[in-house]
């Protein structure tokens, strides 16, 4: 009997575009698969649709997760979740189909509520003795003072939302007269900021997969920004070169994988993850750790799994295997 399988795309934050670029991609990689019947389900702040291939839109009942299609109702087995940031992210779409009784296939509610807020998360990283840049957090409705902060931490410094991804609000400055402009455009992201010092080294990416029944780290990635660092359109318009496997020693190598294996395995993760690291001084420290990372064809996830020669297909195939 075949499974029903919700790719649920889209979102309520900036990552909107990048998240239905994922679920396509999804959705056309598993297309073929005999056993499965495959749903775009696509979540807006308003609403909640599945979008069939003529581009039809149904609505979906919220009380169940069932599609309503020509007055019947088509029940999900299993959500293939490729949202970015809120709510695929965040715990809150994990949290709400765990109380109706369905499994998704990234971490769940309380693990993803932990690893999407970086400083929460960074918190936790340190007790499991990596190291993390030193930092800071400002609230959007608390007064703040400039020479406050440049007396804990030294530029350059990285402001960037604390919950977020994909590079939006984000801002490296070198300048103190810079450092409110790049606040307030954080805020336009998130309520809370992350002031974080610039550790200079060299960015190494690591996915974390579970596959064929084993938790597995896949080969590590340098990322090296054309830009003054990884921002958005070093991510996504070309402007970065994205080494896999990355050009480090074999003990450097080894050491990395295994710390995001621990984090993996200590965080209590499922499905997809990328631990983002900078390393400087043959010390790896940890920035953030991504639960549900880019799934197109130029993201570092799927590259990384080529490199281990898993394809795309095996790779979105062992996420829905392991919730059979």
């Amino acid at each position: 009997m075949k499974k029903n399988i919700a790719i649920i795309m889209g979102g309520y934050s900036s990552e909107f575009e990048i998240s239905i670029k994922s679920g396509n991609v999804v959705f056309k990689t598993l297309s073929n698969e005999k056993d499965l019947n495959l749903f775009k389900i696509i979540i807006k702040k308003d609403e909640w649709f599945y979008l069939d291939e003529d581009d039809n839109k149904y609505e979906i009942n919220k009380e169940t997760f069932q599609i309503i299609k020509n007055d019947k109702l088509i029940s999900i087995d299993l959500v293939f979740n490729t949202i970015h940031g809120i709510p695929g992210e965040n715990g809150e779409i994990q949290s709400y189909l765990e109380k109706i009784g369905i499994n998704q296939t990234s971490s769940d509610s309380y693990e993803s509520k932990i690893t999407f807020d970086k400083n929460l998360c960074k918190k936790e990283i340190k007790k499991l003795g990596y190291k993390t840049p030193n930092s800071l957090i400002i609230n959007k409705n608390i007064q703040y003072n400039i020479q406050e902060i440049l007396t804990k931490l030294k530029l350059p410094i990285f402001i960037k939302p604390n919950k977020g991804g994909s590079s939006f609000g984000i801002s490296r400055v070198e300048d103190e007269k810079n450092i409110i402009n790049a606040i307030n455009y954080c805020f336009n992201e998130d309520m809370n900021a992350l002031i974080e010092e610039e550790i200079n080294g060299r960015e190494i990416s690591v996915g974390v997969i579970k596959y064929k029944n084993k938790i597995i780290s896949l080969p590590p990635t340098e990322i090296i920004s054309h830009n003054s660092f990884f921002d958005y359109n070093a991510k996504y318009n070309g402007e970065s070169d994205e080494i896999t496997p990355a050009k480090i020693s074999e003990i450097q190598e080894e050491e990395v994988r295994n710390i995001s294996l621990d984090i993996y395995k200590k965080l209590n993760l499922k499905g997809f993850s990328r631990c983002d690291f900078i390393l400087k001084d043959k010390t790896f420290y940890f920035l953030e750790i991504n639960t549900n990372p880019g799934l197109t064809e130029e993201s570092i996830l799927p590259q990384q799994a080529s490199a281990a020669d898993i394809s795309l297909k095996d790779l979105f195939r062992s996420v829905i295997d392991e919730n059979e």
